[in-house]
């Protein structure tokens, strides 16, 4: 609920920006940042054998999976933040996370740890000969228990 309130600080410092002659980059949240900067090493000696095109199986109770887990999800809060902050604003944090090649290893995580099917498991209350559900056409509940 945070995330979409946080771009408003520094719309207010945008004004400030733009005289200068460099491509300019504005960090998002700094929190945000650090967590990423200290699990992508972590995540990248998880996937480190595996090329790209083939996936990984990370089993639920492992530290592996609280690491892929937290790490997604503090993507999910960057995109949270990203959606709620101006073009203006958008354009200089897209900068400053190719500078920092973030969202490249983003996508190699994500090209890395994505099935080759995804094909959904959830509870199903329909007949099984009609089309095959994957976690793309279904909707994904995450609540924690």
């Amino acid at each position: 609920r945070l995330m979409p309130e946080l771009p408003k600080f520094d719309d207010e410092d945008l004004k400030s920006y733009g005289d200068e002659e460099e491509e300019l980059a504005l960090s998002p949240p700094a929190a945000l940042m650090s967590i990423l900067a200290a699990q992508e090493p972590l995540l990248e000696n998880i996937l480190e054998c595996i090329p790209v095109g083939e996936f990984a199986v990370i089993q639920p109770p492992s530290d592996e999976f609280c690491l892929v887990l937290g790490y997604l999800l503090t993507w999910k809060l960057t995109l949270a933040f990203f959606k709620a902050a101006s073009s203006q604003l958008r354009v200089l944090y897209s900068q400053y996370l190719r500078r920092t090649k973030s969202l490249n290893k983003l996508l190699y995580h994500l090209f890395r740890l994505m099935p080759e099917n995804p094909v959904f498991s959830g509870p199903t209350s329909e007949v099984p000969n009609k089309d095959t559900k994957t976690f793309f056409t279904e909707e994904l509940h995450l609540d924690v228990k």
